[in-house]
């Protein structure tokens, strides 16, 4: 099937004006925040008598602060109340922060605009929750990675913009002052201008009760989540990502100064560097993904966030400038452009790494939990960002360097990695089959969305090599439980990665009759908790192509759970070298060639009382056509 970009979006009422209100908010953040601490770094004295390195460290905490505080709380209120008359609320509060910090910047007031900082860090805590729930109300479940992406690009680049336009707008002399209070005012009027063509977005619980003790939601929304794993730990993978890059962003500064022996323009361009990855990355995880939550890139992202974290290290050692440059400069060096191009591809991992995780939570949160959800996952960022301010500190004071640091923290991310997928071996499931279909092999999906995102179904499948799960685990939306002969799921490597997807080995009755009663019975119980479950009827791999006949087992399944069937049917894995053909492995692997084309094509689901193998059958023979 044909699909639109993911930027079509941008052309869609339901899109639209929600991407624009949280990209100008992200925007209008880091434009006052930015020009807040550029004027506290250079001219500090003519505000306080407090050392700039004091306010500067105090302005990003006194940010974060209402996360914290309100994030509990800004998660129930995006449950109780429609979505596009939050957003409004919330950017008329924009106005008014913007105003009292207009008048800070024009009185020359520290603590009003030190208000305004605590203000804008409330706007940001009680949009957040609305941001990432307003989404699956209004997409379409493959559009939610699409959508997540832009949303990240678009955050990034409007932090990166802000940043930007609020460290020159504050430099101008005469009159930066007023150019900043001028710019953050008419940026909060526009955000609240495409607020207002956000379209109606009912609340998904309208009958909530506030509780207004952020400590006891805060627990109480961490406790809810933990009771779905998968959910729970995709938060702790987004928070490892704020604390991964905390650690990263925070020194780049002090990395562009001392270590690049740059001025200003190479913070910035480090930044921008950063920026542009993330963007870059979070867009190519529509395409990488199928346009589907795609949770296989997530190790995927893991690995290039350790892989070019290690290199950056080595980069630098390569860097032997000790002259003062600027950004043009520091480009013409020797190894300029590999720390350059690591910093780039940390953001592009970056992007693979969070997208997923956030469609992941979208997806399978109870929609009626979901801005609690988020709102609690923005508290652990918090706590995360925190945390990672603390042990940098630590590694620098005792007497690591900054390169150095990079390298620890991209060791500590393999760590934390292989923890995390050791408890959700779905993660690394789905990376192997991403994997599969995008180096070995190009498989084309035909009518894949007729399996269920939801519920329970039994997926009915001709049986052709050794891979079949993998491909077809790889073009379902959610995890299958996979029923397979008992020899296949002992074989060393892939018996690893049968065990890891919860797959149930079944054997004949005259050879092992208990082991095929159990395995009827975890099917029902399966099937009962409303997984899908996948059976390969035939029985057995085909050693000529062709499909054999369908046992009656799968009579015996349907009678038993009276749940919808789906007959599918794969084409082209014949003659693969992990299939049962005649030919020798070599000659195989050289007629099918490099990226061989597979395809999985899905039929209409039927009902359990119309379904016998023969009729099962004559639906896989007509999905698979000519094909073998």
């Amino acid at each position: 099937m044909s699909h639109s970009s993911q930027f079509a979006l941008l052309g869609q009422r339901r899109f639209a004006p929600f991407f624009w209100t949280q990209f100008l908010g992200a925007f209008n953040d880091n434009l006052f925040k930015t020009a807040l601490i550029v004027i506290m770094t250079y001219d500090a004295a003519s505000w306080t008598d407090l050392s700039p390195s004091m306010v500067t460290n105090l302005i990003p905490g006194l940010f974060i602060l209402p996360y914290v505080l309100f994030s509990a709380t800004s998660g129930q209120l995006a449950e109780k109340f429609e979505k596009s008359s939050m957003a409004r609320f919330i950017k008329w509060l924009e106005i008014g922060i913007m105003a009292l910090a207009a008048v800070g910047w024009l009185t020359h007031s520290l603590w009003l605009l030190i208000a305004a900082i605590v203000g804008m860090g409330t706007h940001s805590t009680l949009f957040g929750p609305v941001k990432y729930a307003y989404m699956p109300q209004q997409l379409k479940p493959e559009e939610l990675t699409g959508g997540n992406g832009m949303v990240e690009m678009g955050t990034f680049v409007g932090i990166l913009l802000g940043q930007v336009f609020g460290d020159v707008l504050v430099m101008q002399q005469p009159g930066g002052l007023m150019l900043v209070a001028g710019a953050t005012m008419l940026f909060a009027v526009l955000g609240l201008l495409s607020a207002y063509r956000i379209p109606y977005t009912p609340a998904p619980a309208p009958q909530l009760k506030v509780d207004w003790n952020p400590v006891r939601e805060t627990f109480r929304n961490l406790a809810f989540a933990r009771k779905n794993r998968s959910v729970f730990l995709s938060m702790l993978g987004n928070s490892w990502f704020w604390f991964y890059g905390a650690m990263v962003l925070a020194q780049f500064p002090v990395f562009a100064k001392d270590y690049l022996h740059g001025d200003h323009s190479v913070f910035v361009m480090l930044l921008t560097a950063f920026s542009l990855g993330i963007g870059a990355g979070s867009l190519l995880c529509e395409r990488l993904s199928g346009r589907k939550v795609e949770i296989g890139l997530v190790p995927f992202g893991s690995f290039g966030l350790t892989l070019f974290g290690i290199d950056l290290y080595f980069a630098t050692q390569g860097y032997v400038n000790t002259a003062a440059v600027d950004a043009f400069g520091m480009l013409a060096q020797q190894g300029a452009w590999r720390i350059v191009f690591d910093v780039v591809m940390i953001g592009v991992f970056g992007g693979f790494f969070i997208v997923p995780l956030f469609a992941l939570i979208q997806l399978r949160c109870d929609p009626q939990h979901l801005s609690r959800t988020i709102a609690g996952m923005n508290i652990l960022n918090a706590v995360f960002m925190v945390v990672a301010a603390g042990v940098a500190m630590l590694l620098l004071q005792h007497g690591l360097t900054i390169p150095e640091l990079f390298l620890a923290t991209a060791i500590m991310n393999a760590l934390v990695a292989v923890y995390i997928f050791s408890l959700v071996p779905e993660f690394l499931m789905r990376f192997l089959a991403w994997l599969l279909i995008h180096t070995v092999h190009k498989v084309k999906t035909i009518d894949a969305e007729r399996i269920p995102d939801e519920g329970a179904a039994v997926l009915v499948c001709n049986h052709v090599s050794y891979v079949d799960a993998i491909v077809i685990g790889a073009a379902s939306p959610r995890p299958i439980r996979f029923v397979m002969d008992h020899r296949i799921f002992k074989l060393p490597l892939l018996g690893w990665i049968f065990r890891t997807a919860r797959a149930i080995p079944i054997a004949p009755a005259k050879e092992d009759p208990w082991l095929m009663e159990k395995a009827y019975v975890d099917i029902a119980q399966a099937l009962h908790e409303g997984d899908l479950v996948c059976i390969f009827p035939e029985g057995k791999l085909t050693v000529t192509g062709d499909v054999n006949e369908f046992k009656g087992g799968i009579a015996k399944i349907i009678e038993r759970s009276k749940v919808p069937v789906i007959p599918m049917a794969l084409r082209g894995l014949w003659g693969h070298l992990l299939s049962r053909h005649q030919d020798n492995a070599l000659e195989r692997a050289f007629r099918k060639g490099w990226r061989s084309r597979l395809a999985l094509a899905v039929g209409q689901p039927l009902a359990p009382q119309e379904v016998t193998p023969e009729l099962l059958r004559s639906q896989v023979l007509e999905l698979r056509g000519d094909w073998k």
